[in-house]
């Protein structure tokens, strides 16, 4: 009998205990959901857009890159160093060889960083090259040679339609008088298709960019007070969402027991039961979202590391057309400083496809083709036209340490401000691996990082540092630690479903649009609850 009355009482205790704790919780829970309702309205609408629209309406170009050609020594009949000097330039940056309506050029930057386009047969100046060229790459894109440009601009930084996930800068933008009112965007320093976006993908860009990213809060205030609203109310809907999770998990049985007195039918049932099943969903959602958000607040800056010393003209002593190399092969070539040595980085077609073609078609995706074999890459030296092997690699070490703290930062080279943050030294760290990427992973090196290809070297730091450096254009194109490990597994696997890659991007996809979906349904339910009780 004691036994009995003891668990009566203790029944009793916790019975009041619990009721008190639910009615806060309950009350907690509604509050935060009204605070939230239309920031999840928003979010949910428009991240259920970005997979149906980016997938499911995915725009087309006709061409993604431009198409390798072999370039003979019969079509420069003109050294570099001879026009460079008949154009009165004693010192420039950079060259390489560009095709532009049937006619070769020599794309040159200048120490001011402007790209100049040279006839290799007469030495004379296109004028506006540049533009033209951009104009010239574009058609090539679109495969449109008579829709009128309407407008031409140059982007140095990227803008509400041009956002930073493009990567490339500077760029041109080109708006075409067309049905789809495309705009599309070319990087003439290395003949790149930055993106493209018709009039459908321009709504889309604004309605995302608006309902998800909130960019009208930049246009009231600054980034840093985007980034604080959007955690706190992210921070807000997590402790709904664990509110909600308590009423309907921790108390259901207490639930279970009020509804059996008064059942609750229709708005109220379906709110409950469609909630505690997406609960997870909006909590890996809201986490992720804000864990992502934090990683915002530094301004964008990979655009600027890049090495680039400048160059004498008189220094060029041994011309292209002299270089001991395969010229059956030969697609294009730019200039190296590096080791105390000037060197030619010259790019070969692949052996099998040279024989065949004189041109390889571009890619039909993004995606670089698995079949597609990638450029043989030569250093010749520009003073002994010897070739130095495997220096792909070592050159991209070098550029590693310079873009830290091994390589002096020279006057004359980009470089990102000073930070207070200290950077991670390379000086006596291991290099664990090196690796050169030809294609994107979406795992370790993806589609969003743009450049191909790029060499990886993977060093033993407390962090992990591993660096991407496009040795093309002497540029770094990522850089990965532990810290963007983690907040990038996070956002991939809880906000992008990354989990359900192995079912294909359509499931993955369709997932991800149903589990935004249930989130606004439970949303709207709980609106009109209030309101009905209201």
């Amino acid at each position: 009998m004691k036994k009995e009355n003891q668990k009566t009482s203790t029944r009793k205790k916790d019975s009041k205990w619990i009721k008190k704790i639910k009615q806060h919780v309950y009350a907690w829970h509604r509050t935060l959901a009204i605070i939230t309702i239309i920031p999840v309205i928003f979010w949910t609408l428009s991240g259920i857009m970005h997979p149906f629209m980016a997938h499911f309406f995915k725009p087309e170009i006709a061409n993604q890159e431009l198409s390798q050609t072999i370039i003979k020594t019969s079509q420069l009949p003109l050294t570099l160093k001879e026009v460079l000097q008949k154009n009165q330039i004693k010192t420039f940056k950079n060259f390489r060889l560009v095709n532009l309506n049937d006619k070769t050029f020599y794309q040159v930057k200048t120490e001011s960083g402007a790209l100049l386009y040279f006839d290799v047969t007469n030495a004379q100046k296109l004028e506006n090259g540049d533009q033209k060229y951009a104009e010239w790459l574009a058609r090539y894109f679109l495969d449109d040679a008579k829709s009128t440009v309407l407008k031409s601009e140059i982007l140095t930084e990227f803008t509400s339609q041009y956002k930073y996930v493009n990567r490339y800068l500077p760029v041109y933008q080109l708006s075409f008088d067309r049905d789809d009112e495309m705009h599309v965007y070319v990087e003439t320093a290395s003949s790149k298709l930055a993106t493209f976006n018709p009039k459908s993908r321009q709504i889309f860009i604004w309605f995302f960019d608006t309902f998800h990213n909130w960019s009208f809060i930049d246009v009231i205030s600054n980034n840093s007070l985007r980034i604080i609203i959007m955690i706190l109310i992210l921070s807000v809907i997590s402790f709904s969402a664990i509110s909600g999770l308590l009423i309907y998990g921790l108390f259901w049985k207490q639930f279970k027991k009020s509804d059996a007195l008064a059942p609750k039918k229709g708005v109220r049932r379906y709110h409950r039961q469609i909630g505690i099943w997406i609960s997870l969903f909006t909590l890996t959602f809201a986490f992720s979202g804000a864990y992502h958000a934090t990683t915002k607040w530094d301004p964008y800056t990979l655009s600027q590391m890049v090495y680039e010393p400048s160059f004498k003209t008189e220094a060029l002593t041994t011309s292209l057309t002299d270089l001991k190399l395969d010229w059956n092969r030969f697609e294009n070539a730019s200039i190296v400083a590096f080791q105390d040595s000037l060197y030619y980085r010259c790019q070969l077609l692949p052996k099998q496809k040279a024989k065949t073609n004189t041109a390889i078609s571009a890619p039909e995706s993004k995606w670089a083709k698995k079949d597609k074999q990638p450029l043989e890459i030569v250093y010749i030296n520009a003073q002994t036209n010897q070739i130095k092997p495997n220096l792909d690699v070592k050159y991209a070490e070098f550029l590693a340490h310079y873009f830290t703290d091994g390589a002096p930062k020279a006057a004359c080279c980009e470089m990102i401000p000073e930070t207070d943050e200290p950077e991670t030294s390379l000086q006596n760290a291991k290099l664990i691996e090196t690796k050169t990427i030809y294609e994107f992973e979406s795992r370790e090196y993806g589609f969003v990082n743009k450049r191909l290809p790029v060499v990886k070297l993977a060093y033993d730091t407390p962090e992990n540092t591993t660096y991407f450096i496009e040795t093309a254009t002497s540029r770094l194109a990522a850089k990965v630690e532990n810290a963007d490990k983690r907040e990038g597994y996070s956002f991939a696997i809880l906000h992008k479903f990354l989990f359900l890659d192995w079912a294909g991007k359509n499931v993955r996809d369709a997932a991800m649009i149903l589990a935004a979906l249930a989130i606004l349904i439970v949303s709207i339910l709980g609106l009109i609850l209030f309101i009905k009780k209201r």
